[in-house]
């Protein structure tokens, strides 16, 4: 029996990594980035490979990770964690520079930002481990605390979105109580960022939230929820 929540005990911090010029680029939150080798500097950022900013990196050939604080807003965590830069600008109004190699770096409720050349990727499966040399760097912000995946998880009650290499499919391991059996009580997944709406935890049924309710995590529309078993 595998317990699902042990994959929470693994400590994450939570990025922003961006690639492509001032004329294209995009950005994924990703929290799988983290330090290979000190000389010289190398840092490893995991990527589904579904991600856009998956072919950027690979085309532009360098990638930067931006350090959230811990008070970062969820807007910005939609923008960069639940939406496709297939679909919208991510950078639309938003402090963003442009490091030695060309690439995008986000400023904005970053405490720290890397710029790194690719040096290798490999292939781990619906994910690519990409890895890059230090190029330029600096802090941001001298007093904020960085954001973790446990803060992300337990205060602000973020989930890791489906292209993540830590989201869990609970379903696979959750089963209703007989208790919840009995009463008829449901759940319901954001197939967007797959937040569960637990009628047992909420104590209203999810045919009562009124039509214009929307996910608390990403923002998806009622509509855009599937019952689960």
């Amino acid at each position: 029996m595998i317990n699902p929540d042990l994959f929470s005990k693994i400590s994450y911090g939570l990025y922003v990594v961006c690639s492509g010029n001032r004329f294209r680029g995009t950005g994924f939150v990703a929290n799988t980035v983290f330090q290979v080798t000190s000389k010289p500097p190398r840092f490893a950022v995991c990527c589904n490979k579904d991600n856009y900013t998956s072919d950027f990196i690979k085309q532009y050939k360098a990638f930067s990770v931006s350090v959230l604080s811990r008070d970062v807003s969820s807007d910005l965590i939609n923008r960069f964690g639940y939406k496709s830069g297939r679909d919208i600008d991510k950078f639309s109004s938003l402090d963003v520079t442009y490091g030695e190699s060309g690439v995008p770096i986000l400023k904005n409720e970053s405490l720290a930002y890397f710029e790194c050349t690719l040096i290798d990727a490999f292939d781990v499966g619906t994910h690519l481990i990409f890895i890059g040399e230090l190029l330029n760097g600096d802090v941001l912000d001298l007093e904020g605390e960085p954001l973790t995946y446990d803060y992300y998880h337990k205060v602000k009650k973020g989930v890791a979105p489906k292209n993540a290499p830590t989201y869990v499919d609970r379903s696979l391991f959750d089963e209703k109580t007989e208790s919840d059996k009995m009463v008829g009580l449901k759940k319901y997944e954001c197939t967007a960022c797959g937040y569960v709406y637990n009628e047992a935890d909420e104590k209203i049924p999810f045919a009562d939230l009124p039509d214009d309710w929307e996910c608390p995590i990403c923002g998806a529309k009622k509509s855009e929820f599937e019952e689960i078993l």
